[in-house]
């Protein structure tokens, strides 16, 4: 039993149907009529450069980095705005913090 002669195009656009749009391999190879066998061929025929691969791999193994990054210096933000608002709520600026020093004093001044 001899096989089937496809066309490129017909072959590039399986491959793309499985690369780029994410149906698997076994629906597209259905769907066309065709081996799963053939299709995993020209997927490493057809399909996208290992060296592309590469690239979009250690962009991705970057973008992971940076995430982890953010979401420490995020937490770590996080805990010094918490660390910033005392017990009653109000923020440890120096200004408030002068404030109500000094309106202990004139209160227990008045008081004596």
């Amino acid at each position: 039993m001899s096989g089937k002669r496809y066309p490129e195009e017909f072959k590039t656009e399986a491959v793309k149907q499985v690369v780029d749009r994410g149906y698997s391999v076994a629906s597209v190879a259905t769907r066309l009529d065709i081996t799963t066998h053939s299709l995993y061929a020209w997927i490493k025929m057809y399909g996208p450069d290992p060296s592309i691969n590469k690239e979009q791999s250690d962009a991705q193994a970057e973008i992971r980095r940076l995430q982890k990054e953010l979401k420490r210096v995020t937490d770590e933000r996080d805990i010094l705005k918490k660390a910033a608002v005392d017990s009653i709520c109000q923020c440890n600026t120096p200004f408030n913090y002068l404030f109500r020093c000094f309106e202990l004093q004139c209160l227990s001044r008045s008081v004596v």
